[in-house]
């Protein structure tokens, strides 16, 4: 994809395997990390992400699209930093962002406790983040609950709380991982705006999602992975038609 822009974030060969137990738990993992693994048992390799190569650049939101298990999530955890390349390598202008429904926060603090170290987290100061929290409580639609803990809030509420931090920073590059699955149609319309003004701000953002209107909607190129393939990158009419296509003839 020819641009006189410059590159931020080139991918280069990039393997992911993982070893896995039988019933599917990954050696390494959270729940597994100090367990004394047998001789006996079979452990068994996953290649999530098989040598996938791209060039980002500057200004470009990128949709990342793909069956469940396709390897999005590996190869964005890859472009993070939280999860090491089996072989090849990822270069970045500067360290990716990754926005997951996942990420971390404290259930026995309150929300706006949470976005008071957010924030710091993200390398705000606490008197910038104590001057941005009802800006960011507004984004987020939590006016009523602002008070209340973590613990009490829905997934959905979580989900809105921690994209509201994380966007409320200008990230020169920025991976949102289903963060616009949740939410009623108002912040997903907020949410997509502020992508945009990333983007066009010379901000990079990805966007791995399962709503192909969200990504029409927010991205300007698409990568589509399958089975841990890159099988297309494009612009998004075109990568989503083709895997919509897949999609209809693997259900026939």
């Amino acid at each position: 994809m020819a641009t006189s822009k410059k590159p931020v974030v080139v991918v280069d060969d990039v393997h992911v395997i993982y070893k896995v137990f039988p019933g599917g738990k990954r050696v390494g993992g959270a729940r597994v990390k100090n367990v004394r693994i047998s001789k006996k048992v079979k452990l068994r390799e996953v290649h999530a992400v098989k040598g996938v190569s791209f060039t980002i650049y500057e200004g470009e939101s990128v949709g990342i699209i793909g069956s469940n298990g396709s390897g999005k999530s590996s190869l964005m955890k890859v472009l993070a930093g939280i999860t090491q390349a089996t072989k090849g390598a990822v270069y970045a202008s500067s360290r990716p962002t990754l926005l997951g429904v996942g990420a971390a926060l404290m259930p026995n603090l309150s929300g706006e406790k949470n976005i008071l170290l957010g924030g710091m987290a993200l390398g705000f100061s606490r008197k910038d983040m104590e001057a941005s929290v009802e800006a960011i409580t507004d984004f987020a639609g939590l006016e009523e609950a602002i008070d209340l803990p973590m613990r009490t809030y829905s997934q959905g509420m979580s989900a809105r709380l921690r994209f509201a931090i994380a966007a409320h920073r200008t990230h020169d590059i920025l991976i949102i991982d289903e963060a616009l699955a949740v939410g009623d149609k108002a912040f997903k319309n907020r949410s997509q705006a502020r992508m945009i003004e990333m983007r066009d701000g010379a901000g990079t953002v990805f966007l791995v999602s399962h709503s192909m209107k969200s990504i029409k909607e927010t991205c300007n190129r698409v990568l589509w992975l399958e089975k841990g393939d890159l099988r297309m990158d494009g612009d998004p009419d075109t990568v989503i038609a083709a895997y919509e296509k897949y999609v209809e003839d693997s259900a026939n």
